[in-house]
């Protein structure tokens, strides 16, 4: 049955048939009806097009795309064949999954490991750091009683880890308050509690290019207009904020958040100094927009000297309360402990606390009080730990991939926890099919885009062990020439998934 509270437009398919790139070689050889419905087969199988979408009507489809009739119509119906459309007479058509094929395939979703046959470069998270969060969890359950006897729900938080947070923002140059600080079910919830306060359906928000491709989902789903800004740089120099674009974007535009990653940015690891952040708030103040900052891996400057200052927060600058922070525990300590906060005017930590407790009330004690340790006295030692870490990988791959894939390129980052790999001219897309049997996942560039853009570039996250690196670049190297000749799945049809 369809799911018809998905309903595509014309104009919406139009778009993302746009970043549907398929092969060349296979392009090129094909009628006009067979490329339209390889790239809508192309969407389907990555994600990109949800299955059971209902999809526009023909004539629809063909006046938006500037093509016949006959030649949507012909595309239908071989997508019908093939099993990834299905239609009804009076109700139109909706997208589906051929009998046994594998789900739409999305490296950025985490998937249970499988160490034995593939390389996960797919989810950039770092595994935990041992033994200091099995330590920090033996002296969070001898805590646990006291907590026990209520019933267990802290909207705003365990009071002792908002301590440790706000202790940490301070340390950091950001004088901060315990009622500052909402903890959240991870960054994520943090960030959904905010865009339901926030953001309206239809609301302009103005987001880097690149940007994390999670929260750039959320809003989309939530109804924002997203409006991308790029950075600007060339292939030597860390990429800075295109302000004369900030501040045209901000200006004409008038969106009502500005979304920006200036600590370590997810995916290209850039970082944005100091003058730059006050000249992009003052921007911002000018045009009324609220300035929501992602500092989930502004503690990972693994390249940075440890003598060198680092900037100080986005909040530490601003002088009108415009700046609302979210932060995590997740890339820095664990993800599995789903810990996260906000950092705000204590009016608006109040109200987001009441509005919780419709969708999840609180976040774990248990979680809360682990984390509180760890974020103690073990902290630096816990940092280094985990830096060294990220900064091992980033050397093997430095040295892997000019060797495997010279002709490919990345500005090396100061700090975070990816790789932005331009594939020259490859397609991230194919190289992400091809990767389903070449026992690689990859996070295709195009999903770090709110228009499909960076359609050839890829991330690689820093999270994989360092003695995986030669493994994976291997592994990436014959994905990358079975993607440049058309051949993901080395079938004669190679728009086809892989049989299970």
């Amino acid at each position: 049955m369809a799911d018809w509270h998905t309903v595509v437009t014309p104009p919406a398919l139009a778009r993302l048939l746009g970043t549907a790139r398929l092969p060349e070689p296979a392009a090129a050889r094909r009628p006009a009806y067979r490329t339209l419905a390889g790239q809508i087969r192309l969407l389907i199988t990555e994600g990109r097009l949800p299955v059971g979408a209902r999809l526009p009507a023909e004539r629809e489809l063909a006046t938006a795309l500037e093509l016949s009739r006959t030649t949507v119509a012909t595309a239908y119906e071989t997508l019908r064949t093939d099993g990834y459309l299905h239609s009804r007479r009076g109700s139109g058509s909706w997208t589906a999954l051929p009998e046994g094929a594998p789900p739409p395939g999305d490296a950025l979703h985490p998937v249970p490991p499988d160490e034995h046959r593939t390389i996960d470069l797919g989810v950039a998270a770092p595994p935990a750091p041992q033994p200091f969060l099995g330590e920090a969890a033996a002296r969070a359950v001898e805590q646990l009683p006291r907590y026990a006897a209520g019933h267990g729900h802290y909207p705003t938080g365990v009071p002792v880890l908002r301590e440790a947070v706000a202790r940490r923002y301070t340390e950091r140059g950001l004088p901060t308050t315990p009622d500052q600080i909402l903890i959240t079910i991870g960054a994520m919830g943090g960030l959904h509690l905010l865009q339901r306060a926030l953001i309206g359906r239809g609301d302009r928000v103005a987001v880097e290019a690149p940007s994390y491709a999670h929260t750039l989902q959320a809003l989309r789903l939530a109804g924002a207009r997203l409006v991308p800004v790029p950075y600007t740089s060339d292939s030597r120099q860390q990429p800075r904020w295109d302000l004369t674009e900030w501040r045209r974007v901000l200006l004409g535009a008038a969106p009502k958040v500005a979304y920006v990653l200036p600590d370590f940015h997810n995916p290209t690891g850039t970082l944005i100094g100091e003058e730059q952040r006050r000249e992009l708030l003052a921007a911002a103040r000018s045009s009324g927009a609220i300035v929501l900052v992602d500092e989930t891996t502004a503690e990972l400057g693994w390249g940075v000297p440890e003598s060198a200052p680092l900037p100080r927060p986005m909040a530490a600058l601003d002088r009108v309360a415009q700046v609302i922070t979210v932060g995590s525990a997740g890339k820095l300590l664990w993800g599995g402990l789903r810990i996260g906060w906000v950092r705000a005017a204590p009016a608006l930590v109040r109200r987001l606390a009441s509005e919780r407790v419709y969708s999840d009330v609180g976040t774990p004690v248990l979680d809360q009080l682990i984390a509180a340790e760890l974020l103690g006295e073990p902290l630096p030692t816990v940092r280094a730990h985990q830096l060294g870490r990220l900064r091992a990988t980033a050397e093997a791959f430095a040295a892997a991939l000019p060797v495997h894939l010279p002709s490919w390129s990345y500005v090396p980052p100061p700090g975070g926890l990816s790789l932005w790999v331009s594939t020259d001219g490859l397609s991230g897309a194919a190289l992400a099919l091809a990767g389903e049997r070449g026992g690689v996942r990859i996070a295709s560039g195009n999903r770090f885009g709110s228009d499909g853009a960076f359609e050839h570039h890829i991330r690689i996250p820093l999270t994989v062990p360092a003695a995986t690196v030669p493994a994976a670049v291997e592994r990436l190297a014959a994905v990358a020439a079975r993607a440049s000749t058309g051949g993901r799945y080395g079938a004669a049809d190679e728009t086809q998934p892989p049989a299970v």
